[in-house]
């Protein structure tokens, strides 16, 4: 009923720029734009009546309004009007408008409008507005003419880069490095003189990123105003231009995302983001673009003590297929590299061909980890959940990997034989399982999983609960820790490995 008396409301012309924002307002919804169009009928020609309105905001939301009715019959009409438009702070509006529809007729004019933005000398005080439009229009362009990416080329560069880690175990990472001068930090390791090629493989990193080398401080890139300093924009644009065209083929325009880590109040770093955005790709020439989807490199600006930035990259040219064949999981699921951590960890007590078993296997991630640091013999994998377990064979299969599943509880499971080791994620408190519930289920594991294994067998055990591991080992014999590491800090998440005597 809202909708009907707000453009009956516009149609009297009473309060036209109020009515139209309420009615744009309303059709967020899917099923309110639907009611809309048929109480229009396919007669579109007030809202195109109002695209010559005096009042700009007026046209920007009638176009806004035109766009969410996903009519082809309406493009013509707003491209008509964008390209009359002399109000710069709305032109972007009617490029949103049409960006639902398919404009491929008129693509090659949004192409040279784009090429004639970027080679235009801009205003100070039409940056902004200007700014949004060539955003705009590179993200419709970008959506027909897929540009070819460029291809990581710089595999044996001596470089320096960083590798973040898990912050408790960053020496498991540092030791797998062979090439290249390791420093270590509070989140991960720096490498100097590394070469990417020999990095990839390594599963226990979470990330790769770049520093950059800029002349330029950073420190005062955004003033206490919020305003972009263009001079460190254009020095930092170019230190990410310098090392992305020296390890890559390809066009000399580059796709970046940024983020910025800092305390800035989250609505105003939005503002700054768009800012500094902008400010790179002035001081790039364009050759950095800034894009939402489909980005070649992100841009980290991460905020010192001293209120100084540190500049980094994360290439994503570089193909990370460590965990390929991970493509299920349930909300449980553990991370692919902790779950490789755990394997490393545990690697100096896991033996060749061992018959292995997971008595909460999950997806199946913790086998395929700990078969992939030290082959496996048999393996079993066990899950109450169907549909872990459906999903556990998916990425077995994709993995290369074969390990028998079986879709019960592990405290019902029967086996003909002894294995000579477990490996498993336990379960964790939640909401649906409250601490009492897995309290005793880890008193029951302990009880039990002895008559699994062979003697001096092991058990590598993650848990987010460690405190109930060792309340269910108290007094209990038959087994022994042989060493236990913590994972997180805040909560204590950690790895038992656990020999059975």
């Amino acid at each position: 009923m809202m909708i009907k008396e707000y453009y009956k409301q516009i149609c009297a012309g009473d309060q036209v720029r109020q009515n139209l924002i309420a009615l744009r307002d309303e059709l967020k919804e899917e099923k309110k734009r639907r009611e809309f169009a048929y109480l229009l009928g396919g007669d579109f020609s007030k809202l195109c009546e109002l695209l010559g309105d005096a009042d700009p905001k007026v046209r920007r939301n009638a176009a806004s309004i035109m766009g969410k009715m996903e009519s082809e019959d309406l493009l013509p009409i707003l491209f008509d009007a964008y390209n009359k438009e002399k109000t710069l702070f709305i032109r972007a509006d009617y490029l949103k408008a049409m960006s639902g529809m398919d404009y491929r007729s008129v693509l090659g004019s949004l192409k040279e409008r784009l090429a004639q933005l970027r080679e235009a000398e801009i205003l100070p005080e039409e940056s902004k507005h200007v700014r949004e439009e060539i955003h705009a229009l590179q993200e419709m362009v970008s959506r027909y003419e897929k540009r070819e990416s460029h291809r990581f080329t710089g595999w044996k560069e001596p470089l320096e880069l960083i590798l973040v880690t898990n912050r408790c175990q960053r020496e498991v990472t540092a030791r797998q490095i062979k090439t290249g001068k390791v420093t270590m930090l509070a989140g991960g390791i720096r490498v100097q003189n590394a070469q990417v090629g020999e990095l990839c493989p390594i599963r226990t990193y979470r990330e790769m990123l770049f520093p950059l080398e800029s002349e330029e401080s950073l420190g005062n890139f955004v003033t206490g105003q919020g305003m972009i300093d263009d001079r460190i924009g254009a020095a930092l644009a170019e230190s990410v231009l310098k090392l992305a065209r020296k390890l890559h083929q390809g066009d000399e325009t580059f796709t970046f995302r940024l983020e910025w880590k800092s305390k800035t109040e989250r609505e105003r770093k939005g503002a700054l983001l768009r800012r500094i955005s902008d400010a790179l790709e002035r001081g790039s020439g364009d050759a950095l673009i800034n894009s939402v989807s489909n980005y070649e490199l992100e841009l980290r600006l991460l905020e010192r003590r001293d209120g100084t930035f540190l500049p980094m990259i994360k290439f994503c040219t570089i193909p990370d297929t460590r965990f390929a064949y991970r493509r299920e999981s349930i909300a449980a699921s553990i991370a692919p590299v902790n779950a490789a951590l755990v394997a490393e960890l545990a690697r100096p007590y896991l033996k060749e061909n061992a018959q292995v078993l997971d008595p909460f296997c999950g997806v199946g991630t913790m086998l395929i980890e700990r078969d992939r640091a030290v082959k496996a013999g048999i393996m079993y994998g066990v899950d109450i959940y169907g549909e872990a377990i459906e999903k556990a064979r998916i990425n077995t299969e994709r993995a290369g990997r074969q390990i028998y599943y079986v879709n019960k509880d592990f405290f019902e499971f029967e086996h003909g034989y002894r294995f000579d080791e477990i490996i498993t994620d336990l379960p964790q408190v939640t909401a649906n399982h409250p601490i009492q519930e897995i309290r005793e289920l880890y008193r029951d594991f302990f009880e039990i999983a002895g008559g699994y294994l062979q003697p001096e067998a092991l058990l590598v055990l993650y848990t987010t609960e460690p405190q109930l591991v060792i309340e269910a080992l108290k007094g209990r014999g038959g087994y022994k820790i042989a060493e236990k590491h913590t994972i997180n800090e805040k909560n204590g998440a950690g790895v038992f490995i656990i020999i059975k005597k």
